[in-house]
């Protein structure tokens, strides 16, 4: 499953919805030098072509404050380091994320983001960019724009909401080729990843950490996002050989997008389209437990099985009873 299939000129990019997430710290964690504790967690990374998780790096085990976009950066230098391929990544992030020099240099290791303009960012503008504004994709764009920072190029996309009317810009350092349409439509994209994280804490009651060390911690982490994309791959399946059963999780967004879309147009306004094209959604809480029955049936039948074999040893007699 490609979820963005829709958007064939992003087919050279990995893109991943990146974002910290916390739970709350051991109860063994030591007290820093102030006598306080905090969160502990990391930073995930969401596919959003395949909708699969995984653990990118520890940011704190809750002695001391939470500063991700620092560890971000250390953990992409570190993956530069040590890859030699020329796979294009582009990751989007909020507004934390934020550092046009940082983000400039890694373009020459084909690392791209995009991110929310902050409101109090001081950049004059060089040039405008064209773009097809008749085209479905550009829906809701007003401007393309290359603005400079501290000497840095950089573009930025002003996307008016059909729905809302509200400006929203957003800021990237992919190239001009990219449509402003669908840099607009991948942050928006983004929220997903929070969907993700409440069912890692709704469902798999992923809310504290379970030791204070950071092996064990990350550990915990990894194990989180392998559980993740388990469901998520029983989610696909059941979709695709059961087509004809429509999942709560589709039918309720597809519910909510049809009342948005109404109240909408009773203010001659419209939901821009491109939201009604497949889009990751969050795991159904049915499918969890039909995984989880399904491992307890499983569980009972091997202890079951277990125990039946462990007889036999003890006394093989019972077999010529039987």
């Amino acid at each position: 499953m490609d979820y963005l299939k829709a958007f064939p000129e992003l087919d050279e990019y990995t893109i991943e919805a990146a974002d910290g997430h916390f739970i709350d710290h051991a109860c063994h964690t030591e007290k820093n030098s102030k006598g306080k504790v905090y969160a502990a967690g990391g930073i995930y990374a969401l596919n959003l072509r395949s909708g699969l998780l995984r653990f990118l790096c520890l940011v704190t085990n809750g002695t001391q404050r939470h500063q991700e976009i620092p560890v971000l950066r250390d953990h992409i230098e570190k993956q530069n380091k040590g890859n030699n391929s020329s796979q294009k990544h582009l990751y989007v992030y909020d507004k934390a994320v934020t550092d046009f020099v940082w983000w400039d240099r890694q373009k020459r290791h084909a690392n791209y983001m995009i991110s929310m303009l902050k409101e109090n960012s001081i950049a004059p503008l060089v040039e405008s960019i064209p773009f097809d504004s008749h085209h479905e994709i550009n829906t809701g764009v007003e401007a393309y724009s290359v603005y400079e920072n501290k000497g840095i190029k950089f573009n930025v996309v002003d996307y008016r909401d059909p729905e809302t009317g509200k400006l929203h810009r957003f800021v990237t350092t992919l190239p001009m080729t990219i449509n402003p349409g669908t840099i607009a439509m991948l942050y928006f994209k983004r929220w997903t990843i929070e969907k993700t994280f409440n069912n890692t804490k709704s469902n798999f009651k992923e809310t504290k950490a379970w030791s204070s060390n950071t092996r064990s911690l990350e550990n915990q982490m990894r194990l989180t996002a392998m559980s993740y994309n388990l469901m998520r791959v029983f989610e696909e399946i059941s979709k695709t050989q059961q087509p004809e059963l429509i999942h709560p999780s589709d039918k309720k967004y597809s519910e909510a997008l049809e009342i948005r879309q109404q109240q909408a147009q009773k203010r001659d306004r419209f939901v821009n389209p491109l939201f009604f094209q497949a889009r990751i959604s969050r795991i159904s809480s049915y499918t969890i437990r039909a995984v989880q029955n399904a491992i307890i049936t499983g569980m009972s039948l091997q202890c079951f099985m277990s125990s039946l074999v462990a007889r036999l040893v003890s006394r093989p007699q019972l077999i010529g009873e039987h």
